[in-house]
């Protein structure tokens, strides 16, 4: 801890910095509860899109021993762009999925087998399912890295400042008080000297 002056600037310095302290604390406080609001919110998301990719790995059972057979998938599916828009939450910026493109080259249906479609289809569905849950989880990341630095902020301002401030306040406010009351006394002393000197 810092030595603090004892002197009405340093008691004004230090009454404005806990007003000030005291301003941005609810603020922090608030922007933490929302960053893990949403952050339990993103984590029920990326749950819902594991679900869903299980779900589509479950429907493709009945004819994924198909699969066995050596397909060049890159001949006939290759992701061509995922599309990322930016969002913002609790000032945080995090990406945003907007979507997959596909290049799809239709098979020749005499060359090769019939379940081709539904592969393809089906693999469409994984992998814009992985890719919208990646970029959940990175959204994820980023508010779990805001929260744990506005935590920090939180504590500090209420484990640290603040109490250090009142301190200081309350000491600084003592001294002068004390010096206060030390003025007075002196100078009902000089007083009653010069009282004393006068009647001599």
């Amino acid at each position: 801890m810092a030595k603090v002056k004892l002197t009405k600037n340093a008691l004004k310095a230090e009454r404005d910095a806990l007003k000030r302290y005291q301003r941005y604390l609810p603020t922090l406080l608030l922007k933490k509860q929302q960053l893990q609001m949403e952050m339990r919110t993103l984590q029920d998301k990326v749950l819902a899109k594991r679900e869903e990719e299980d779900t589509l790995r479950k429907g493709m059972v009945s004819w994924i021993s198909l699969f066995a057979e050596p397909i060049q998938w890159s001949k006939y599916l290759s992701v061509k762009e995922v599309r990322q828009g930016e969002g913002n939450i609790a000032g945080v910026r995090i990406p945003i999925y907007d979507g997959v493109d596909f290049d799809v080259s239709i098979p020749d249906f005499f060359e090769t087998p019939v379940w081709l479609d539904d592969g393809i289809r089906a693999l469409q569905g994984l992998i814009s399912l992985r890719l919208e849950r990646r970029v959940l989880e990175r959204q994820y990341e980023l508010l779990s890295i805001e929260l744990r630095t506005t935590s920090q902020r939180v504590n500090l301002f209420e484990k640290v400042k603040i109490p250090e401030t009142k301190a200081n306040i309350k000491k600084i406010s003592v001294y002068l008080g004390d010096e206060q009351v030390a003025a007075v006394v002196r100078s009902k002393i000089s007083k009653k000297k010069l009282q004393n000197e006068g009647e001599i």
